[in-house]
């Protein structure tokens, strides 16, 4: 019982304390909203800040998820002419040889697609349009993991006789036929009718920026017989069955390369591997120093913030002298005057902590209407912002409730 009567009696006290130093607060409204002012405009900051960040992430996760799962690219590599170089792809390096090798001498690998690309000129339905042609085998889809929104997916069989039928992307399909429906329909490249067999789902921007959407599918040997001409590969795809097979496949489809290659051991490769997986932690590595480096500036705003607290605090100590001494007399003992000044402090922080919230919030809101860009605002930074803003308030008005506490009553008394 007494234990309870303690704890209500402690209460009671802290109670009291916030009521008086809310009411010390309103006797100045306008200075005690323009010293909160710093630390709403840091708390706003850092929670828009981390929130783009955290959106940056996002979108460039799903732009590596876009790619497939558990892929390996691997590109031909670059060509010099005249001491020019061309750049990766270039090289007349990769063959239908070496996907076929690759399929079939390393474990773990469930799907390969050699592909060749070229932009063309498609005209169907009285309507042309500039789009990318890509070459590839009847694993693309599985390999990237992309659906079809209406019809099938070429066979191997089409593969095998370098058929003349096409898939078309969302982007694609709506500008050659609109509204109409292009499964059976004949697109035509160059002087080659193509007959459409499927629709892909659309998947909008991906690595690059590249308009995913805007492509017509082809079987490989078609592209390669038929458009390009081609007699090498600028790059293939390959698809790991686990994510926990992924270095060792590279390692594997490295030391195959080289082989069927005959690059001797003093020689680079002439080839490029891209690990979907070390593109992804590259990315995310990047994205966070960039939310870290975002937040760090943005709590800038938060210590002057808290700067401006302790300079008022201090100031109001300076006021109250008379009021301090005082309380004093009357048997206020220094524990309970510094405990009324720090709570004065904590509630500066903690009004101004909540509405900084609600405007990072907002700013985030306001980024997401007028861009094409969606913030990503998490529990985590609005805890780890507030609970900054409550530290804040604690560290800089220490020092002023501190001082108000140490006052020598007579000399404060005294005090005019």
């Amino acid at each position: 019982m007494t234990a309870r009567s303690a704890l209500v009696g402690t209460a009671a006290r802290c109670w009291l304390v916030a009521t008086i130093a809310l009411r010390a607060l309103r006797r100045n409204m306008l200075r005690s909203g323009l010293t909160s002012l710093g630390i709403i405009i840091g708390v706003a900051s850092v929670v828009t800040m981390v929130a783009v960040g955290n959106g940056a992430r996002e979108r460039i996760e799903s732009q590596v998820a876009s790619l497939g799962q558990n892929l390996l690219a691997v590109f031909a590599g670059s060509s010099r002419t005249g001491g020019v170089n061309a750049g990766a792809g270039s090289a007349s390096t990769l063959t239908i040889g070496d996907a076929e090798a690759v399929a079939r001498e390393i474990a773990g690998v469930v799907a390969v697609s050699p592909e060749v690309t070229r932009s063309v000129q498609a005209v169907a339905n009285g309507r042309n349009w500039s789009t990318n042609l890509a070459g590839e085998s009847e694993d693309y889809l599985s390999i990237r993991d992309w659906p079809l929104t209406a019809g099938t997916m070429f066979t191997d069989r089409d593969v095998r006789t370098a058929a003349k039928v096409a898939v078309l992307g969302s982007k694609t399909a709506n500008e050659l036929f609109g509204p109409l429906d292009p499964i059976g329909q004949s697109v035509r490249v160059g002087e080659i009718p193509f007959v459409i067999t499927g629709v892909l789902k659309s998947k909008g921007a991906g690595m690059g920026g590249q308009n995913q959407d805007d492509r017509i599918v082809v079987p490989y040997t078609t592209a390669m017989r038929r458009i390009t001409g081609d007699q090498y590969l600028r790059s293939f795809n390959v698809q790991v069955a686990s994510s926990s097979d992924m270095a060792e496949a590279e390692r594997e489809l490295k030391a195959l390369l080289r082989q069927r290659h005959k690059l001797a051991a003093d020689r680079s490769d002439d080839f490029n591997i891209f690990n979907q997986q070390e593109i992804a932690e590259t990315a995310n590595a990047i994205t966070g120093i960039v939310t870290l480096l975002l937040g760090a500036i943005a709590s800038i705003s938060l210590l002057v913030g808290g700067i401006g607290i302790m300079n008022i605090m201090l100031v109001s100590v300076t006021e109250r002298t008379r009021e301090i001494g005082i309380r004093m007399a009357v048997g206020a003992r220094p524990a309970i005057v510094q405990l009324q000044f720090l709570c004065e402090a904590m509630l500066l922080s903690l009004i101004g902590g909540g509405i900084g919230v609600l405007g990072g919030m907002g700013a985030a809101r306001v980024i997401k209407a007028v861009a094409d860009f969606t913030p990503v605002v998490s529990i985590g930074s609005i805890a780890l912002a507030f609970g900054v803003s409550c530290a804040i308030g604690i560290f800089f008005g220490l020092y002023p409730a501190r001082k108000a506490a140490r006052l020598d009553p007579i000399e404060a008394l005294r005090y005019e």
